[in-house]
C-alpha cells in the first residue's frame, strides 16, 4: 500500500523536524522521571517504551528513574497495612519499607524492563542499593505545632533523601548499550534501606551525569500561569518570580524545585511534560513546539 501525498508530506514534515534536534543531542544523556498516568496505561506504558528505544536507537542515552505511589498503595491496603502521609511523604515503616522495596525494586522496575526489551531495546534494572549507587540518608521532617507554638521535628520512618551517587554503575550500563532503569530507593552506611521521593533522585542522578535534559512526566499539561495558559518556555529567574507571586504553589513546588535545582547543577534544561499524552517524550524532545514546560537558564533555548 502506498501512502497518499498528503499523508507523505506529513511524515516527511515529521522526520525533517526532527533531524536537528536528532543532531543536537547525539551522545548525550536525557534523564526521564516516569511516573502518574503514564505509568499504570497500557497504551501509554507501550508508547514511553517505544519512546526510550528510539532515543537510544539515534544515539542518545537516556536513563529512567521511576515512581510507584499507586502501586505501593494498592498492595498495602490488599495486605491491612494503613497509609499514613505527612507532608505528601508517605510514612514508612519497616514493614511498609519490605512492601515498597518489592514494588518499586521489583514488580514495577521489571515491568518496565520488559515493556523497554519487547519495543526491541536492552534495559537494565537496578535500585540505588545496586553497587550502593545512591547513598541516602534519614530526611528529617518539619511540621508546625499549634499546641507547641513552634516546629517539631516529625520521623517519617525509612523515608530519605540522596546523599551521594555513584555514577559509574549507571555509566557502565549505558556505556554497553543499555537503558538503566532506577528504583527510588537508597542506602544508609548502616545497610539501612530508604525510600526516596523519585523527582528528587531522577534530577540528583541527571546532575552527576551532566544531562543534557532532566524531563519530569506529570499528569498536567505543563505549568500555567494564573489565567490557565501553558508556560512554554521559562528562565530560572522566570519561575522564581512566579513562585514568589503564588502561581506555582502547593505539591507542584517540590517537582519545579527539583527542576530548578537540577538546572542551578549545570543540567542544560529541565522539562515538565504531560505524561498523559502518547509519546510525549518525543514529541518534547524533537518538536519544534513540544508538549510542556521547558526550564532553562540559556537565553536562546528559550527564544527557539
Amino acid at each position: 500500500m502506498s501512502l497518499d501525498n498528503r499523508t507523505a508530506h506529513d511524515y516527511v514534515k515529521v522526520l525533517n523536524e526532527a533531524l536537528p534536534y536528532i543532531q543536537r543531542f547525539q551522545g548525550k544523556t536525557v534523564v526521564i522521571k516516569y511516573g502518574g498516568n503514564a505509568m499504570v496505561d497500557d497504551q501509554l506504558k507501550a508508547s514511553f517504551a517505544r519512546d526510550i528505544v528510539l532515543l537510544k536507537t539515534v544515539g542518545i542515552n537516556p536513563v529512567v528513574v521511576h515512581g510507584g505511589g499507586p502501586q505501593i498503595g494498592s498492595l498495602l491496603e490488599k495486605l491491612n497495612i494503613k497509609s499514613e502521609f505527612v507532608n505528601g511523604m508517605r510514612v514508612t515503616t519497616s514493614e511498609t519499607m519490605d512492601v515498597v522495596e518489592m514494588v518499586l525494586g521489583g514488580l514495577v522496575n521489571k515491568d518496565i524492563v520488559s515493556l523497554i526489551n519487547q519495543a526491541g531495546g536492552k534495559s537494565f534494572g537496578m535500585t540505588g542499593k545496586d553497587a550502593h549507587s545512591i547513598k541516602a540518608r534519614k530526611l528529617k521532617v518539619m511540621r508546625d505545632s499549634p499546641d507547641l507554638r513552634k516546629s517539631e521535628i516529625i520521623d517519617i520512618g525509612h523515608v530519605g533523601e540522596v546523599e551521594s551517587i555513584d555514577k559509574s554503575f549507571i555509566n557502565w550500563m549505558s556505556d554497553g548499550g543499555y537503558i538503566p532503569v532506577i528504583a527510588p530507593i537508597g542506602v544508609g552506611q548502616d545497610g539501612t534501606s530508604y525510600n526516596i521521593n523519585a523527582d528528587l533522585v531522577a534530577g540528583k542522578v541527571a546532575e552527576v551525569l551532566g544531562a543534557e535534559k532532566l524531563i519530569l512526566l506529570t499528569n498536567i499539561s505543563g505549568l500555567q500561569d494564573k489565567s490557565g495558559q501553558i508556560l512554554t518556555g521559562l528562565s530560572t529567574d522566570q519561575v522564581n518570580d512566579l513562585i514568589a507571586d503564588g502561581t506555582i504553589y502547593g505539591g507542584m513546588l517540590p517537582k519545579i524545585q527539583c527542576a530548578l535545582d537540577a538546572v542551578h547543577a549545570g543540567v542544560t534544561s529541565a522539562h515538565i511534560i504531560d505524561g498523559r499524552v502518547a509519546h510525549a517524550t518525543l514529541l518534547e524532545i524533537f518538536s519544534d513546539t513540544g508538549v510542556g514546560t521547558l526550564i532553562s537558564n540559556q537565553r536562546e533555548m528559550l527564544d527557539d
